[in-house]
């Protein structure tokens, strides 16, 4: 997100910070002090936000956003969802060892958990986007290109 919005020169919007900012503790905070049901009412309620602001954005969102069926269609309301397919052993590459930021990988098996995430959130990754792009074994440049020249085809 934060290289295609550099690229397009527009700026990044980042749902969970935005979460963070205006509940005023972390992510984790949220989940162990509020519940996950909290967090996901919260991220609607963002999107809706970012619903009445018209000018271009890159909006880079969570992995369970688009679990609710009104979260998707806010997504597609707002702009192009470009869905970043990744394998469970990239996700695990990137993220590394420390997950205590990520609560819905508090888990004894963290790859295990990751992929039962990605099986389970995949159909609805799908039906949130417009483009799909493998970013498995890839650098963030060649990646970004690909975006921007599918989501400019798109346009036309």
């Amino acid at each position: 997100g934060r290289a295609y919005a550099q690229t397009a020169g527009i700026p990044l919007v980042d749902t969970d910070q935005m979460i963070e900012e205006e509940a005023g503790m972390t992510i984790s905070d949220i989940f162990r002090l509020k519940g996950e049901e909290f967090f996901r009412e919260t991220e609607t309620a963002v999107l809706k936000k970012l619903q009445k602001e018209t000018e271009p954005k890159v909006i880079s969102v969570g992995g369970g956003l688009p679990l609710r069926e009104e979260n998707r269609a806010l997504l597609k309301q707002l702009g192009t969802v470009v869905y970043l397919d990744v394998l469970p052993e990239t996700v695990m590459e990137r993220i590394g060892s420390d997950v205590s930021d990520r609560p819905m990988l508090h888990a004894s098996d963290v790859m295990g958990r990751i992929v039962s995430l990605l099986e389970s959130r995949k159909p609805h990754y799908l039906e949130a986007s417009h483009i799909i792009v493998d970013v498995n074994g890839r650098d963030v440049d060649d990646i970004v290109e690909e975006i921007y020249r599918r989501a400019a085809d798109k346009t036309c």
